[in-house]
């Protein structure tokens, strides 16, 4: 029988972070950081926070040995196909969002996309999603849900993408899920008590896995005398219009 010669290409690793300024290895599992000890090339959003995370996770790793590169609303995307090179030379690569699972609200998608057209393996990591994390927490439809991004920053454009989200989550008993800037989160939620309907159910999850975690679903109705503070907290929210 004649052997298969193994694939001498690197893999793209994705490598979660943490969803604020925890302990790493209370939320992220021990694989991650036997894998950051043997990676010295890196994709990830910022520099900076990327260098910060590995080395809280690995001490010891040498920052001087890292090549990194960064994916973000700044690059210029005719480059990231050269920093998957490593990957064809055999050397495994890492790629990290700023915070939570790199690819999921998060510029390194297109890495993953230009990965599997070079026949390159990805290997997801496990790691906190604060969209799956709130998701989980909601007590929505978790066998039918939509994740919408940003909300339109028009405040008239907003109400109607509201109310088209609030229709769909009645027709389609679907769970709709979406995010906003950390410093309008107080708005965003003066807008939804104003738009939904009473009976509408409302997920707030914010600082999901810190001390200052705040996760509550509740009717519309029952958000109108609620005083809560959003401003700068990192929140996902939910809604779901039952029959």
């Amino acid at each position: 029988m004649e052997l298969k010669p193994l694939d001498p290409k690197g893999k793209l690793y994705l490598i979660p972070t943490r969803l604020g300024d925890d302990v790493p290895l209370e939320v992220l599992p021990i694989s991650i950081k036997k894998v950051l000890e043997q990676i010295n090339h890196y994709i990830v959003e910022n520099e900076k926070p990327a260098r910060r995370f590995i080395k809280k996770v690995s001490p010891s790793k040498s920052q001087r040995s890292l090549v990194i590169h960064t994916v973000n609303k700044y690059t210029d995307t005719a480059e990231i196909p050269s920093y998957l090179t490593p990957c064809l030379n055999g050397e495994s690569i890492g790629l990290m969002s700023d915070a939570g699972c790199p690819g999921i609200a998060d510029p390194g998608a297109e890495v993953v996309k230009i990965a599997h057209e070079k026949g390159i393996q990805v290997t997801p990591l496990v790691g906190p999603s604060s969209i799956l994390l709130a998701m989980m927490s909601s007590g929505m439809n978790g066998q039918s849900f939509t994740f919408n991004g940003y909300l339109p920053i028009d405040k008239a454009e907003r109400k109607s993408t509201i109310k088209q989200l609030e229709r769909i989550s009645l027709e389609k008993n679907q769970a709709q899920i979406f995010i906003e800037t950390p410093y309008r989160n107080d708005k965003m939620l003066a807008d939804l008590k104003a738009i939904l309907h009473p009976n509408t159910r409302l997920c707030v999850a914010c600082d999901i896995t810190l001390t200052t975690e705040y996760i509550a679903t509740k009717r519309v109705e029952e958000w109108n005398p609620e005083e809560v503070d959003l401003h700068k907290r990192p929140a996902i929210y939910i809604i779901q219009r039952d029959h």
